[in-house]
């Protein structure tokens, strides 16, 4: 579920979708590897891998990230 009322907004996809979002600006390459990302978000906000790829796959669904090759995650921002 995207919004829940009972969890926390801070394990919200709409949440962590900005919070990795305020990352990949920082990023000053188009292209980012996807554990690159990982890292420095899980830095901010301790975060699983499993709740860090449905915030990608929130973000594509957005259109705000591409999938590139050999793992690379392009920024359409």
């Amino acid at each position: 579920m995207i919004v829940n009322k009972n969890i926390n907004p801070e394990r919200d996809l709409y949440y962590l979708g900005g919070k990795v979002i305020e990352v990949l600006s920082v990023f000053t390459s188009n292209e980012i590897d996807y554990f690159d990302l990982f890292f420095s978000v899980n830095k901010s906000n301790k975060i699983s891998l499993k709740l860090y790829s449905l915030v990608l796959d929130w973000l594509f669904i957005l259109g705000v990230i591409k999938k590139g090759n050999k793992g690379l995650i392009i920024k359409c921002f």
